[in-house]
């Protein structure tokens, strides 16, 4: 169901991957607006509560949040060859990751009650992102204070 607001997401405009990927971090943190269920994943709920006793459905969990962290792949590939780098990391993996972060910030406010845990999670999310690529935090929290994201102030 997200599938057309991601594709047709602004985040896919800058020129440079990492801020490309970094927008795509951002947006995730702006959509966490309104009730729980506004904007948790209703796949990864799913996949909590389905994966033992209902593999077909587990499968298709799999498929929807592995296909989702794909569409990053190619972002971070370019991320980590423009700049350069040798990780010891996939940009697959690093793809995943993000959603692992995301899902888990989600459990988060689930289990809280509050929407802050999944805020807080994905701005960690953001900063590692930084870190892994060599981005000094921007000031404050390191989140949209208005300088060029994914350049060294």
């Amino acid at each position: 169901m997200t599938g057309a607001l991601f594709a047709a997401a602004d985040y896919h405009a800058p020129a440079d991957p990492l801020d490309r990927l970094l927008a795509y971090v951002d947006l995730r943190r702006d959509l966490v607006q309104g009730t729980l269920p506004e904007f948790t994943c209703l796949v990864g709920t799913m996949a909590q509560e389905a994966y033992e006793t209902a593999p077909d459905i587990r499968e298709a969990c799999w498929a929807s949040i592995h296909g989702h962290a794909g569409t990053l792949v190619a972002d971070i590939q370019a991320a980590i060859d423009d700049r350069g780098l040798s990780p010891d990391w996939t940009a697959e993996s690093l793809a995943l990751h993000t959603q692992a972060v995301i899902q888990g910030g989600f459990i988060l406010a689930k289990a809280s009650g509050e929407t802050r845990h999944a805020i807080e999670a994905i701005d960690h999310l953001r900063r590692y992102i930084e870190c892994l690529f060599g981005v000094r935090p921007q000031s404050g929290n390191g989140i949209n204070d208005g300088k060029k994201e994914g350049t060294n102030p």
